[in-house]
């Protein structure tokens, strides 16, 4: 085995500094490079612009990517070129500039700059900085179609810029930002027949995926969490608690389509949760409701967010991209207008 050295906490304690003096240096260095990438894009535009000219950009790129290229190495093909222009056209303003490149690295900024829908893209954006994504985590969060798949993509666009607007300033969330609708479980490997006891082990087997899909600020309490009423067991299938909302989450694993007689149960695990298990600064606690498929009047029907209870589908087999981005889309304008028609 081998000796720990005598002055052990000495070494870790300076071996932290180093650590934290190159995790500094890295940031530093990702800054400098994208507001670098910012100044070159918004140089090609005044040039272009100054011109006047809509071929001359395509003339002046591969000519300048050359003459980098060769004076300054690997790292200025036209490709490139272009990222700085759109990045430049993306982030004109200064003030949002700075903050982009200190919190984010050029492989992250080039994920946002070709999104199209701007709310959709500040959406990406704060969540990044929020939870603190890794470009890999971006990458699949992107490809997973979080953005259409939470709540907050239903509301008028008006609603959805004062949300990104207080969790950009103040880093508040809320419940459209955290809560999904379908959640994508096909990791969990279950085949096309399974109980809900199947479900919820498959759950727990790959807890770590799981809640990598429900969000970084989940932190699980319990499985089968028995609640006594009236000398009569109940068990929550599983409980949750959300750092940012302050507060419990019970959710319930359904096999087939979401029926009334789920609400009543649930407000009777919420309703025992407020009195018993919640604690002074905490919320009222959230009911989320799986099932692998919503009865949409039902859910409007039963008015289930009066009483802080959600419902959504869960996938175990993912249908096509293209599938699913239709899916969503769908039921994003259905959504709307409905709440234009109100």
């Amino acid at each position: 085995m081998e000796k720990q050295p005598q002055n052990k906490d000495l070494f870790e304690e300076i071996g932290q500094y180093i650590e934290q003096s190159k995790a500094k240096a890295i940031q530093v260095v990702n800054q400098e490079l994208s507001l670098l990438n910012w100044k070159v894009g918004e140089r090609i535009q005044r040039d272009v612009l100054q011109h006047k000219r809509a071929d001359y950009g395509k003339q002046l790129i591969p000519k300048l990517s050359k003459y980098l290229t060769e004076k300054y190495g690997k790292g200025w093909s036209s490709q490139q070129l272009r990222h700085c222009l759109r990045f430049y056209e993306v982030f004109g303003t200064e003030e949002k500039l700075y903050t982009v490149c200190r919190e984010l690295s050029w492989s992250h900024i080039r994920l946002l700059i070709y999104m199209d829908d701007e709310l959709k893209r500040s959406f990406y954006l704060e969540l990044a900085r929020l939870e603190k994504w890794s470009v890999r985590r971006m990458q699949e969060r992107i490809k997973s179609m979080l953005y259409e798949r939470t709540a907050l993509s239903r509301l008028p666009e008006k609603t959805i810029e004062n949300d990104l607007k207080l969790l950009r300033e103040e880093k508040q969330v809320n419940q459209e930002i955290v809560f999904k609708d379908p959640y994508l479980l096909d990791f969990l490997g279950l085949s096309n027949t399974y109980s809900e006891r199947d479900l919820e082990t498959a759950i727990l087997n790959e807890l770590q995926h799981f809640l990598i899909e429900l969000g970084v600020d989940f932190a699980f309490i319990a499985r089968q969490k028995r609640i006594v009423i009236d000398n009569r067991d109940y068990y929550i299938d599983l409980l949750f608690y959300h750092r940012r909302l302050k507060c419990l989450v019970a959710i319930d694993l359904k096999i087939g389509e979401f029926e009334a007689g789920y609400k009543g149960q649930m407000e009777l695990y919420l309703r025992y949760l407020e009195k018993y298990e919640q604690i002074e600064g905490e919320n009222a606690p959230i009911g989320l409701v799986l099932c692998t498929g919503k009865n949409e009047e039902h859910v409007e029907l039963l008015q289930l967010d009066k009483s802080n209870i959600r419902v959504a589908e869960y996938l175990t087999q993912l249908p096509s991209p293209q599938v699913l981005k239709d899916r969503l889309h769908k039921a994003i304008v259905a959504a709307r207008q409905k709440m234009g028609n109100q």
